[in-house]
């Protein structure tokens, strides 16, 4: 459970100091690839990870859709949408109306490893998204989800339900369940700390003066 106002954590940490941190404790493959960016530089997304799991299919299933419509109505308040479409650009495998309806069940942003589509309308719904590419075309016999709140591999990274994600401009860090309140709690220590030694630097100090008085840099 995440013992900390998710609001502040959005207002104050960043993806660098996180990864950090995440380094300290010897996570350290927990960034995203940079293939996947906020659609605009000023979203930040943060939040436990609901999964999805799509794949390549070949022709139109018998009930498309099915599981895609079941995993949107299945997100939770605070969640953040974790997808992975295995690497394909066949199509835009998320767009408006999931958005719409994953905000009426309160989720606070998506993480697409694949396409998307209805990029502007998304936009102007101000859900925070970040995605791999866009693509016009419908997913309906291009990408089938095959599983959800199931254990995914996003961005090169393994994610597992309720592991919490925190996206920037930067880039996406995953922070594994077991350590999520750790984690956060060492980041907003030292982002105090970063801020003295900035006022530091700005005062004149050498860089080696402050890494050796605070070791932060």
């Amino acid at each position: 459970m995440i013992k900390i106002d998710l609001e502040k954590i959005r207002r104050t940490l960043y993806s660098g100091v996180i990864a950090d941190i995440l380094d300290e404790l010897g996570y350290r493959n927990q960034a995203m690839g940079d293939w996947i960016r906020p659609h605009r530089k000023a979203y930040v997304v943060a939040g436990p990870a609901f999964t999805i799991l799509a794949t390549n299919v070949y022709q139109v299933p018998e009930n498309p859709y099915e599981l895609e419509l079941k995993a949107v109505d299945s997100v939770g308040p605070g969640e953040v949408i974790v997808a992975t479409s295995n690497g394909s650009t066949r199509c835009g495998f998320w767009g408006e109306l999931l958005t719409t309806r994953a905000m009426h069940r309160g989720a606070v942003g998506a993480v697409i490893d694949g396409m998307t589509r209805d990029s502007l309308f998304m936009e102007k719904l101000d859900f925070p998204f970040f995605v791999r590419g866009y693509n016009p075309l419908d997913s309906k016999g291009r990408i089938e989800v095959i599983d959800y709140a199931v254990p995914i591999e996003c961005g090169g990274v393994r994610v597992c339900p309720g592991d919490f994600i925190f996206g920037d401009n930067d880039g996406i860090v995953v922070i594994p369940k077991a350590v999520t309140n750790e984690v956060l709690v060492k980041a907003l220590e030292k982002v105090k700390a970063e801020n003295i030694v900035r006022e530091e630097l700005k005062k004149g100090k050498s860089a080696k003066e402050v890494y050796e008085e605070y070791g932060i840099l």
